[in-house]
């Protein structure tokens, strides 16, 4: 799918964001920002599209938000509502927290960011390593099999 054009303005704006984060994303960007969270990485303040993100792991198309007090007010509810859905027309999905949730219970959040990104994270499988194995086990059996058959 085609990435969808982020105007200069958006882009200076979430630069903006980024050197300007509040409180409550600062305490969360800890978790995101040294892989804790399911080891996918987030990116903070990602523009995309019309709109900027607060955190987003692109991998498994998992977005954070964090609203603050201007979120209560009903217009900003039908605003976030309509970013929720443009977001989840391209696949992602949303999670909302308050900056209130954040400062009085981060763990809890942060439990709750992990437990979807495990679930939105796609399944990776593992690869041998090169010459992979256990070298001891095949070297057993390979002199088992180098050993002639008494009669």
């Amino acid at each position: 799918m085609p990435h969808d054009e982020v105007s200069p303005f958006q882009r200076t704006r979430a630069k903006q964001l980024r050197r300007e984060m509040t409180r409550a994303e600062t305490l969360l960007w800890r978790y995101p920002k040294a892989d804790r969270l399911a080891g996918l990485a987030f990116r903070r303040q990602t523009p995309m599209g019309r709109y900027i993100a607060d955190f987003v792991a692109h991998s498994c198309k998992l977005i954070i938000e964090l609203d603050g007090d201007s979120h209560n007010f009903e217009e900003q509810v039908r605003h976030d509502e309509q970013r929720d859905e443009w977001f989840a027309s391209r696949g992602y999905r949303v999670l909302r927290f308050t900056n209130d949730d954040v400062m009085k219970n981060l763990e809890g959040v942060v439990l709750s960011i992990l437990e979807a990104a495990e679930q939105a994270a796609p399944l990776s499988l593992t690869l041998p390593r090169k010459g992979g194995g256990n070298p001891s086990a095949s070297a057993s059996l390979t002199s088992d099999a180098d050993t002639p058959e008494e009669p």
